[in-house]
């Protein structure tokens, strides 16, 4: 007896359940598993680029509020592809452009200085949350994925009970257990997709945050600049 449990167990193994089913729930499984996979390596792949983000910003920051030599610093800096070093080129290459004449206009500098840095803190968001969005899509899609699996075997544990005429555990149990490993894998995929994403995009806005403040430092110190020299 003990024997026949363990043999029916292992045959309801997660490789053993993968390797019975159809063609088109073998599709669903890979699919959402592959999606799980790249799902892991966009949540390590930010930690990391997030973390380094954060670390080199906060050493830009001390550096560049220590300096009393802009230009300088940019000649250190002003090529670096760090974002908030983006921001930075940007407000004082629009700068250099509006004070270039020899009656700069005050308030339209200061207009476009806000314009050219607030367009550079939204291109700079929009490239780190590029790949953010297949973890939404995954947390909003898998379990529906997981799902069709889930009535496809069922779908089939009734065709079985037609076709054998036998409503027994023993016919319906295989095309049931396929179905729920189906959503099994879906919300695998989902749920790890989900809190990445919501938490990603916390951290996203942090550091949106931050690169406005030091946007609007870096204006009000142009704009002391630029009342110094009118």
């Amino acid at each position: 007896m003990d024997f026949l449990i363990l043999s029916q167990g292992a045959s309801f193994s997660p490789i053993q359940l993968f390797l019975d089913a159809d063609l088109v729930v073998k599709a669903v499984i890979i699919g959402l598993a592959l999606a799980s996979i790249w799902v892991w390596t966009i949540i390590v792949s930010f930690v990391l680029k997030i973390r380094g983000i954060n670390n080199q910003s906060e050493a830009f920051e001390r550096e560049f509020w220590r300096t009393e030599d802009v230009d300088g610093y940019f000649k250190q800096h002003g090529k670096s592809d760090l974002p908030i070093a983006k921001v930075f080129a940007a407000g004082l290459a629009e700068w250099r452009r509006s004070t270039a004449v020899k009656t700069p206009d005050r308030q339209g500098t200061r207009e476009r200085l806000a314009t050219a840095m607030d367009s550079s803190i939204a291109a700079e968001s929009e490239k780190l949350a590029n790949r953010l969005n297949f973890l939404a899509t995954t947390g909003a899609v898998a379990p529906f994925v997981g799902l069709f699996g889930t009535v496809w075997g069922i779908m089939r544990s009734f065709s079985a009970i037609a076709a054998e005429q036998n409503s027994s555990l023993a016919v319906v149990a295989p095309g049931i257990a396929e179905a729920l490993f189906a959503t099994a894998i879906g919300l695998f995929a989902a749920i790890p997709a989900v809190i990445a994403y919501n938490r990603f995009s916390h951290r996203l806005n942090q550091y949106e945050a931050r690169m406005g403040r030091f946007a609007d430092g870096f204006h009000g110190l142009l704009s002391r600049e630029l009342e110094r020299e009118g």
